[in-house]
């Protein structure tokens, strides 16, 4: 245990080399109080206290002192004297009385005794001669670990302590040997790829502690009994005990518990915000926009109120009317009081009439069957919510169980009664008609059934006009095509086929007198003789069938069709040739290109293979489409363009032909697509369907439909346009032939006119939900000939 050190006070000048020693005889207190003489009386006192220091000696320096002065106890007074005189004789070393008040001098020496007793050592003391020299006391001084601190006299003339500077140096600072993590308050994880777990203050890197494998972690925990009561600290990334007070807290928050012990959940709630506001605020913000500009909500209720005046329901100048307070409800002399000029009077409730009295007549009562029923039906749907019933007399009648619903009903009717009158506008009905020309300045156009060709004995699918209009060639599901002229409805000729004719179609160009038809998976095309010249069907027949001396070529991969010559006796019945396709599928339409070389054939069933383009002169045919997207229904070669119609289930896809591209695709809204015909200027589509609607598209407004027209009540089987005429027609399973009117301007800024003119009924029969197949326009004449499931085909005119 280290001694207590005991602080000697001294005063010396600095500049004097040689000390007074200390008498053995005299204590510290007379040393302490000893009056200092005055030398100079131009020296001032802040000047002689600048020059003095304090020097405090410890025990043991003290103890090493006394030895010398022991010797020489009796020269010690006698040379202090002549020291002191030496003193202020030579160097005029004046001691100045630093108080004449015993007081002060007391306060003082109390002060001094406090510094005393502290463990400081105060560097700059004047030490004796001896102490300097002596390499005991140095050693002395070492041993005791002694301290220097500073001590200065300050302005209040009293000593000041002054800390020794710390210098700025690792070993300087031993607070902790291991210095905790001080990479700051970061997300660990992104050191996780890395060996260091941060930077310190020199900007080195702090490694990871090493970790070691699941076993080394478990012989750990086995040797370390409180590992139970640790836990790691991922910001110095090392295990910490847990206090007993932290583990208290734990066990007490797995009990459901305040972690605090202390906590009282039931204590005084502390208003530490009283709810009364300041009465004078102190705000430095600036007056808010709003204050200088008119309000716009101001502006509206004055605007509110203008109206009111201009419609009447307020009346300047008019004089106030003290309202009573209370009203006499049983005064007579009341006058009605004025209405409101919105004023709408409540609905008034029914009066009662002979079947809600008790005791109604025998005809108002309800029969058992008649109750039965009534309480089957919905309430809702209830003629009356009520029975009627007979008592004898009003005493027996008892109380209606549904007083209260109905009074709640009453009340809403009344709650919820318009307030505002609302002007009913007198609009003709007629005049939201769109006027429409009348059908007689749209004519000519087919108003009556003319002839009736009968010969077939089954349904009559397909029908084809030749170019000159003279001649008309039909097939049917007896599996004949019967050739047929159509001013006199006589049958020419008749061919008898392998299988159902499915599709006709005559070529559109008059120098071949030739037309093409499709039954089960092949195309046939028939030269019908004996309504041409011999030149013309000479030339046909060359024309036909010159594409079999031209090599075929032998590079394909795939064989798509087989060009094949007829029999002998098929020859002579004026067939020319047929193609054989690979996919066996049945062919369901066949079109002709304007030009009348190619022609397309259409089976939806054979997938990829279902649309294929032939050319008749070179006996080539190449398919489109490398993969049809969905079913396709029937395509149409563009009378002008060379475009290409494609309608599958419910989209109609436009493809140029020379860019190998497609165009646009038309959005029809419809469920399926049954047929499909071009206009002659090629600028308007028309597509009809299954879902009884026509479809009308502009090719120039929008890939969606101009007119969306629902006449028909069943499936629409055909629709087609003039070749000449402003018309168009739909035939349908409901038996009708709907004739419209669609007018189409050279002026892109006039819309197409769409009039419906003419329906055409009473021709066709019904037969198994299937009423008129087909329908085709006269190529020259206002006339449309139709064919139907009743084994017939109808001319009209």
């Amino acid at each position: 245990m280290q001694k207590t050190k005991t602080k000697i006070l001294r005063v010396s000048k600095k500049i004097s080399p040689k000390i007074k020693k200390i008498d053995e005889n005299t204590s510290e207190e007379d040393i302490i109080t000893r009056k200092i003489k005055k030398n100079d009386e131009n020296t001032s006192d802040e000047d002689i206290i600048a020059n003095l220091k304090i020097d405090m000696l410890s025990e043991e320096e003290e103890n090493f002192s006394d030895l010398d002065s022991q010797s020489t106890k009796s020269a010690d007074k006698e040379e202090n004297d002549d020291s002191i005189e030496q003193h202020s004789e030579n160097e005029k070393f004046v001691l100045d009385d630093i108080t004449d008040n015993e007081e002060e001098n007391e306060n003082f020496n109390n002060e001094t005794s406090e510094v005393g007793e502290s463990n400081d050592y105060i560097a700059g003391d004047s030490l004796d001669e001896n102490d300097l020299e002596s390499n005991e006391d140095n050693k002395t001084l070492s041993e005791s670990e002694e301290t220097e601190t500073h001590y200065v006299v300050g302005a209040n003339g009293r000593p000041r302590k002054i800390l020794p500077e710390i210098e700025p140096v690792y070993d300087s600072d031993s607070s902790t040997e291991n210095p905790i993590n001080s990479v700051g308050n970061i997300p660990m994880e992104w050191y996780d790829d890395y060996p260091h777990i941060g930077y310190d203050i020199d900007g080195k890197k702090i490694m990871k502690p090493a970790k070691g494998d699941e076993l080394d972690k478990f012989l750990e925990n086995m040797e370390d009994p409180d590992s139970w009561m640790s836990a790691k600290d991922n910001l110095l990334q090392q295990n910490v005990k847990l206090t007993d007070e932290e583990l208290e807290i734990i066990r007490r928050i797995q009990m459901g518990s305040f972690p605090e012990k202390d906590f009282d959940p039931y204590e005084p709630t502390v208003e530490w915000f009283t709810s009364k506001p300041e009465v004078m605020p102190l705000n430095a913000t600036p007056e808010p926009k709003r204050r200088f500009i008119p309000s716009k909500w101001e502006a509206k209720r004055i605007m509110k109120i203008v109206r009111a005046i201009r419609q009447g329901r307020i009346v300047l100048g008019k004089t106030q009317v003290q309202k009573p307070r209370f009203y006499n409800l049983w005064n007579e002399n009341d006058q009605p009081r004025e209405e409101h000029p919105m004023h709408i009077p409540a609905p008034k409730m029914k009066l009662p009439g002979h079947d809600e009295s008790y005791n109604p007549p025998a005809e108002y009562l309800l029969t058992d069957k008649e109750k039965e029923e009534w309480e089957q039906m919905d309430p809702d749907d209830r003629e009356k919510n009520y029975i009627p019933q007979k008592y004898s007399c009003l005493r027996n009648v008892p109380a209606y169980n549904r007083f209260i619903q109905e009074r709640f009903n009453r009340c809403l009717d009344l709650y919820l009664a318009p307030r505002v009158r609302k002007n009913k506008l007198n609009i003709d009905p007629e005049s939201l008609i769109p006027k429409l020309p009348n059908p007689k300045d749209l004519q000519p156009f087919p108003t009556s059934l003319t002839l009736s060709y009968d010969g077939h004995t089954g349904r009559v699918r397909c029908i084809s006009i030749d170019p000159t209009g003279l001649w008309l060639v039909s097939g049917s599901d007896d599996k004949t095509i019967r050739l047929w002229e159509i001013i006199t409805g006589r049958c020419v000729k008749t061919w008898e086929i392998e299988d159902i004719v499915y599709s006709i179609a005559w070529c559109p160009i008059r120098e071949v007198c030739a037309f093409i038809f499709s039954c089960s998976n092949k195309v046939g095309v028939i030269l019908p003789t004996g309504i041409c010249d011999d030149e013309v069907a000479l030339s046909t027949s060359q024309y036909v069938t010159s594409g079999f001396n031209i090599t075929q070529r032998k590079d394909e991969k795939v064989k798509l069709v087989e060009w094949m010559k007829p029999t002998d006796e098929q020859n002579k019945n004026g067939i020319l040739l047929f193609i054989h396709h690979a996919h066996n599928k049945t062919i369901k339409q066949i079109a002709w290109h304007r030009k009348g070389d190619y022609f397309s054939s259409i089976s939806p069933d054979a997938g990829n293979q279902g649309i294929l383009i032939h050319q008749l002169s070179k006996h080539q045919s190449q398919q489109p489409f490398r993969k049809t997207r969905g079913i396709v229904q029937c395509v149409k070669f563009h009378p002008i363009k060379p475009l290409f119609f494609v309608a599958t289930q419910r989209y109609v896809r436009v493809y140029n032909l020379m860019k190998q591209e497609l165009t646009r695709t038309l959005q029809s809204g419809v469920k399926w697509i049954s047929s499909l015909d071009v206009h002659p200027m090629g600028d308007n589509v028309i597509v009809g369907s299954y879902d009884k609607k026509l479809c009308w598209f502009d090719l120039d407004l929008s890939p969606r439909p101009y007119r969306t027209l629902c006449y028909h009540t069943k499936a629409i089987r055909n629709v087609v346009y003039h070749k000449r005429l402003p018309l168009f027609a739909s035939c349908s399973d409901d038996g009708s032939i709907q004739i419209f009117h669609g007018m189409v301007y050279n002026d892109l800024l006039q819309n197409p006119l769409i009039v419906p003119v003419k329906i055409l009924k009473a021709g066709h029969q019904i037969v198994d939900s299937l009423g008129v197949l087909n329908c085709e326009f006269h190529p020259i004449q206002p006339w449309i000939i139709s064919s139907g499931a009743d084994h017939t085909i109808k001319l009209w005119t």
